[in-house]
């Protein structure tokens, strides 16, 4: 048995303090808004409880699938490293950036060289880019795509581009061969209906790839809610499972701040995956089990 742990979207907080020039187009949108409305979402008293109880109850792997820095200043990179060292080491521990991670042209690429110890594939990939990612932990093959581009302001979609899914798709092909459970790490879902200002703009086209190729599991963030979608393989339905924003301190059922636990075990053709989801739950004044599903 394997346990895969799942957290996202945390977006690291308290910001450091911008100077002034940092404050251009659309960071001074995003910095209104993170003043406005967005940072009583984000606690990282909360987070830091969420994070030890996670590590309380033990896991094999982490995932973390991305917005780790809010307005892409350059100072968010490295309290985002030490956060990511927190949670473990670069053989422990592996993350895909999400739009805010590459939030303005400047300091997009920041993330490949600081967190390099997070993205690092076993092998380089064709496309000469840093993803997709290949790492195989025990049974498992961590497939890592980045949907990370900038952006204009009021704007965060994603984009794979088609180097990417190209060798998305080989990667796919050749760990079936291997009798691997495959999960895939993205940052925007993609499946669902979504708002056309932060959609995955390529979607359709890699549905068409796990359509052909088929995968056993698909892990993303990006909507700050706990997401259940299935998109049609070759071998039966790939479940596709979104997690709430790691540091919302909210007790919602589908929003509040929560990290889930899969556990998987069995053989290709004959995989089990059942999932646990865990998060603040008011009538227990703190981290509970909120749900239990049974995916394979």
């Amino acid at each position: 048995m394997f346990t895969l742990a799942h957290l996202s979207d945390p977006h690291l907080s308290p910001m450091p303090r911008p100077k002034l020039v940092e404050l251009m187009g659309k960071r001074a949108v995003g910095y209104f808004n993170w003043r406005a409305r967005r940072s009583i979402h984000h606690s990282p008293d909360f987070l830091s409880a969420l994070v030890r109880d996670m590590q309380h109850r033990g896991f094999d792997h982490l995932a973390v699938t991305g917005d780790l820095v809010n307005l892409g200043l350059p100072d968010e990179y490295g309290l985002a490293h030490r956060f990511l060292e927190s949670l473990g080491s670069g053989e422990n521990v592996s993350m895909v950036p999400g739009n805010h991670d590459a939030y303005v042209r400047g300091t997009a690429l920041l993330h490949i060289d600081l967190w390099k110890d997070y993205i690092a594939g076993e092998d380089a990939p064709r496309s000469g880019n840093a993803f997709p990612f290949l790492r195989r932990r025990g049974d498992l093959a961590m497939i890592g795509l980045s949907t990370a581009i900038p952006t204009a302001p009021l704007l965060a979609t994603g984009k794979l581009g088609n180097p990417q899914l190209a060798e998305f798709e080989r990667l796919l092909r050749e760990t079936k061969k291997e009798g691997r459970f495959r999960v895939v790490l993205i940052h925007h879902p993609p499946v669902g209906r979504h708002s056309p200002h932060e959609v995955l703009t390529d979607a359709a086209a890699f549905r068409e790839v796990v359509a052909r190729e088929g995968a056993e599991l698909v892990l993303h963030g990006h909507k700050h809610k706990a997401m259940l979608h299935q998109i049609a393989g070759p071998d039966g339905n790939v479940n596709v499972v979104g997690v709430p924003s790691a540091s919302n301190p909210g007790g919602h059922s589908e929003r509040g701040g929560a990290y889930n636990l899969y556990r998987i075990g069995g053989k290709p053709g004959a995989w089990a995956c059942e999932m646990e989801s865990f998060g603040f739950i008011p009538a227990h004044a703190g981290i509970a089990k909120i749900r239990s599903t049974k995916l394979i």
